[in-house]
Order: C-alpha cells, then sequence, then structure tokens
C-alpha cells in the first residue's frame, strides 16, 4: 500500500500543482469568461482534481478501518495482547484521519470559490478572486503536508501488520500448527 499511495500522491499533487498553475495563468491574463481556453481547461482541471483528491483520500481512510479491523480480529483470535499492536493501528487511524479529511475538505471549499467566482459573472469580485487564490494554495500545503503524514503512517502500518504475522507464525509453529503458508495451499 506505500507504494501505491506513493505513486498516488504524486498524481495528486501534480494535479493539485498543474490546476493551480492553470487557474494562476487564466487569471494573469485576464481570462475570466468562458470563451478564453484557459478558462474551461481550468474548471475541467479543478473538477477532476478533486475527484483524484477525495478518492485518495478515502483510499487512505479505507486501507485504516480494514486494516485496523484486521489486526483487531488477530489479536483477538490468537490471545494477542492490546499493547503494542491493535493499540498503535488505532493511534495511528487517529492521527490520520482528520489530516485526511483537512486535505478533503479545503480543496472542496477551493472547488465552492471557484464556482462562486464563476457565477459572479465578469468581473469577477476581487474579494472572490484572492479568497479562492488563498484556498487553492491552502490546498496545495495541505495536501503536501496531509500526505506526508500519510504516507509516514501506511508505513508504520505495514511494519505493524509484518510483526503481527510474524507472532502469528510463532504462536502457530508453537502449537504444531502449519504455517499461513502451508494452511493456505492445503486450502485450495
Amino acid at each position: 500500500m506505500t507504494r501505491i499511495l506513493t505513486y498516488l500522491a504524486a498524481v495528486n499533487l501534480f494535479t493539485l500543482l498543474t490546476t493551480f498553475s492553470v487557474g494562476l495563468l487564466s487569471w494573469l491574463r485576464g481570462a475570466v469568461v468562458v470563451a478564453d481556453l484557459n478558462y474551461p481547461l481550468h474548471l475541467y482541471l479543478g473538477l477532476f482534481t478533486v475527484i483524484f483528491n477525495l478518492g485518495l483520500h478515502c483510499l487512505v481512510f479505507i486501507y485504516f478501518l480494514g486494516t485496523g479491523r484486521w489486526v483487531k480480529e488477530v489479536a483477538i483470535a490468537y490471545k494477542l495482547p492490546d499493547e503494542p499492536h491493535p493499540r498503535l493501528t488505532r493511534e495511528l487511524k487517529r492521527w490520520t484521519f482528520p489530516v485526511a479529511l483537512a486535505a478533503m475538505v479545503v480543496p472542496i471549499a477551493t472547488a465552492a470559490a471557484g464556482m462562486a467566482q464563476f457565477m459572479d459573472g465578469h468581473p469577477a469580485q476581487p474579494w472572490r478572486v484572492f479568497l479562492h487564490l488563498g484556498l487553492a494554495l491552502s490546498s496545495l500545503l495541505v495536501n503536501v503536508w496531509a500526505l506526508r503524514v500519510e504516507i509516514r503512517n501506511v508505513t508504520t502500518n505495514a511494519g505493524i501488520i509484518d510483526q503481527v504475522m510474524r507472532e502469528v507464525e510463532r504462536i502457530r509453529a508453537e502449537q504444531g500448527l502449519p504455517t499461513n503458508a502451508e494452511a493456505w495451499n492445503a486450502s485450495e
């Protein structure tokens, strides 16, 4: 998951930066009407970017919900103590969720401010332009911060899963049970 998240994070940052750059170029050229090519390009890039951004951070939510539940169930089944693994997965989830949520809310607010500017007509009210610009910059910064936190926590969580698997293999060996790989192959 760490590798997938890293690739998706790079695409997310690229789309955020591209959308920001096209919007800034459009604004600097004075293109605030649909007839200019940069304007609709910025609009559609913004829509794609926000949807991709939401998908990426929702993937992180789903990952922590699923792996947290898995670690909890394995700990119950093999009578592993709550410390350190199940508790740490819960803590990682608690540390990651607010950050991921912020990384989703700020681009949504940016898109809303952009549409408010679009609906305002020409010429747009200056405060709406600067609100949209400020939120766009905030989207970039919040996502850089959030992705660093998410990648760090997903990497830590992957290590926890490896440690739980090693502990399960040790318990299975002590009890004379086949390894997970042997049990899996026997079930096929």
